[in-house]
């Protein structure tokens, strides 16, 4: 049996991870703490090889498909386009966290848990049948509940691992429940057979109402977003980049693959994933403006962003074409990038602020005054990486909204239309609570807080830069990302009959 190119995409971080925990062990036995964080790097770095040869094996052949036994995997467009965005994050965290948790104790099980993650995220995407994708989601959960945890002394850290562990497992409880309705009443639970299915209908929208519940936790549609600004907050940075950039987005593309399955069933699939577009744009937009912690602020923020994705989606599930998925599926990935930079900068400065003093206060907006002075690399990256989120040309979030606004009114659909120009004004909107972050940061006068500081390492700022320039090329050269956006919308579209 030959054994396809991207089994080793999967098979190469899950393999690596209880490697990398007792490497780890051995170096604190030997006093050699880094021993972990350059295990864990180089397993994400040698995953790029077994990417790199998928890609290609893609573009040739078309998907590519593994079976064994009850378990069967499908690397296409859209599983390609998960795996790049949870590899570009997972390495950079990966790297970044080096001396971020330098003093912590547990790095054994931070980077074994981090590589793991960015595996399953991995197989989830390429999972091809309902009861592999929820072992794979629940994988995914479990790797997270420990990181989101990770300095489990602190009390709300405990708190916000507990809330995230009480709701995802109630959200995967709601899709275990829509496995069992769709097998009871297709009798199988592939994909492609539940696809071509005749099946009574109630049974099964009810099946994709849970799905859409159970999955929608984990995605933070509003309003099954309550454990997320907690998560992101109490998380380490790096981990926060991984909640807000890739998971929430392995989140929403388990929900689109069960619900493509369900494509036939009802045409309301679209309608409804645009209406929590909607509400995830407007209560995210006002529960952001009242934040005065930064990494709350980003939290809340991913629900506005989560809406454009699901907006574009929705277009292309309600009335067809390609356009619509592949700007949904744009965004997805400049987010990833933004969402990224503004939580390792964010980060950057929590560090350099509190956590290298000795303390694990909170960030807030008003530590931040004048630190550009200090630190003007970290003040730079978070500014870019805030302004791009609000949308602002020629930054890779303006791109990837445009795209999805130009999708919406070439449908010629009026509703649609006013859709689109409901999410223009939020992105302006947005600015709201970007702009004062940025002023707050060039401010003339440093805060005390800022003058007590100490020095950012310059592993840190590496993956700050290197971030900040893809946004930057991305905003210019938006089509660098097409090879993609393209065959993962298209999928989307395929899947859905259009």
């Amino acid at each position: 049996m030959n054994t396809p190119t991207f089994l080793w995409l999967i098979a190469l971080p899950l393999l690596s991870s209880p490697l990398i925990y007792l490497i780890g062990q051995i170096g604190i036995r030997l006093r050699r703490t880094s021993w972990a964080y350059w295990g864990g790097f180089v397993a994400l770095a040698a995953s790029w090889i077994p990417f790199a040869l998928s890609s290609h094996d893609l573009n040739l052949h078309g998907s590519a498909e593994f079976t064994y036994g009850t378990v069967s995997l499908r690397l296409d467009g859209l599983s390609l386009l998960l795996a790049a965005l949870a590899l570009v994050l997972g390495t950079f965290v990966a790297f970044y966290s080096g001396p971020y948790l330098a003093k912590e104790t547990g790095q054994d099980k931070y980077y074994a848990m981090l590589v793991a993650m960015v595996g399953v995220m991995i197989g989830l995407g390429c999972a091809s049948d309902l009861f592999n994708l929820w072992i794979w989601f629940e994988a995914m959960a479990i790797t997270s509940y420990l990181l989101v945890a990770f300095y489990r002394e602190q009390p709300a850290s405990l708190e916000a691992g507990i809330k995230y562990l009480v709701q995802s497992a109630s959200g995967s409880v709601l899709v275990l429940i829509g496995i069992g309705l769709v097998l009871s009443s297709v009798g199988t639970l592939r994909f492609d057979e539940i696809r071509s299915s005749t099946s009574s209908a109630p049974i099964l929208i009810a099946a994709g109402a849970l799905f859409i519940i159970g999955f929608g936790v984990k995605t933070a549609l509003v309003p099954l977003h309550t454990w997320l600004p907690d998560a992101h907050s109490q998380a380490p940075s790096g981990i926060s980049a991984m909640l807000s950039g890739v998971v929430i987005e392995a989140g929403l593309i388990a929900m689109l693959r069960t619900l493509s399955s369900l494509a036939s069933i009802t045409p309301l699939w679209g309608p409804i994933l645009m209406g929590f577009g909607v509400l995830n744009m407007l209560i995210g937009n006002l529960l952001a403006l009242q934040q005065k912690q930064v990494k709350r602020l980003l939290a809340y923020s991913s629900l506005v962003h989560i809406g454009y994705m699901l907006v574009g989606i929705g277009i292309t599930l309600s009335l067809g074409g390609t356009g619509g998925a592949q700007g949904g599926f744009f965004h997805m990935l400049t987010h990833g990038l933004m969402k990224g930079l503004a939580f390792l900068s964010a980060g950057a400065f929590l560090y350099s602020l509190h956590i290298a003093l000795g303390n694990h206060d909170s960030l807030t907006i008003s530590d931040l005054a004048g630190a550009a002075r200090r630190y003007p690399i970290a003040a730079l990256t978070l500014s870019l990486a805030v302004l791009s989120l609000a949308g602002l040309p020629p930054l890779a979030g303006f791109m990837s909204k445009w795209q999805i606004f130009v999708a919406g009114f070439k449908t010629e659909n009026i509703l649609v239309e006013v859709l689109v120009i409901f999410a223009a004004l939020n992105s302006v909107f947005s600015l709201a609570y970007y702009a004062p972050l940025v002023n707050t940061v060039y401010r003339l006068h440093p805060s005390e807080v800022v003058q007590r500081g100490s020095k950012l390492p310059i592993m840190m700022t590496i993956p700050l830069v290197l971030l900040a320039i893809a946004i930057l090329i991305i905003g210019i050269y938006p089509s660098v990302l097409n090879w993609l956006t393209g065959p993962a919308g298209s999928i989307l579209a395929l899947a859905f009959g259009g």
